[in-house]
């Protein structure tokens, strides 16, 4: 198998978390992992500038094969869902810039690949990212711990999919 550098990404508007992570023979390695963080009050336009230069700034350093983002989550809240709705369409424009294939995973797809139950709790999820990657400690913020475990995701579903990139 060859290798594979992927992006996982946890979008939002306050915080973006991102993981990447080379993938081959079943070993993972961590290139680098962190937060883009946007401030409240700040105009959105600011704020989604802010998330794709720093995308592509990752994109141009790691030259990741692709981008492996979670779904959206809906909630109650209609303001916070068109917010995080407009933080996650910079992925999708950074890879659509850089001709970068992006993946889209639920949380249940991704606790399912890390931790091998699709209802794991997010603990759960923490501690095999951390162990599965051989960190010291869990990413902080939990945004972070979420990328990483979304590039975990891609890797397990690319190699049992054997699909190519």
């Amino acid at each position: 198998m060859q290798n594979m550098i992927i992006l996982g990404i946890d979008p939002g508007i306050a915080i973006v978390g991102y993981g990447v992570i080379e993938y081959s023979g079943n070993k993972f390695k961590v290139l680098n992992y962190g937060a883009i963080t946007t401030k409240a009050g700040t105009k959105v336009k600011d704020r989604l500038k802010t998330i794709y230069d720093s995308l592509i700034d990752i994109i141009r350093e790691f030259k990741p094969d692709c981008i492996a983002i979670e779904e959206l989550f809906y909630n109650n809240n209609a303001k916070t869902i068109i917010n995080v709705a407009q933080g996650r369409a910079m992925p999708y424009l950074a890879a659509a810039n850089c001709a970068l294939e992006i993946y889209e995973y639920t949380p249940l797809q991704v606790k399912q690949a890390v931790v091998g139950y699709g209802r794991a709790e997010k603990k759960q999820v923490q501690q095999m990212t951390k162990m599965l990657l051989n960190l010291e400690k869990i990413p902080k913020p939990d945004d972070t711990a979420d990328a990483l475990a979304i590039a975990i995701c891609h890797a397990h579903s690319f190699r049992m999919n054997d699909k190519l990139i």
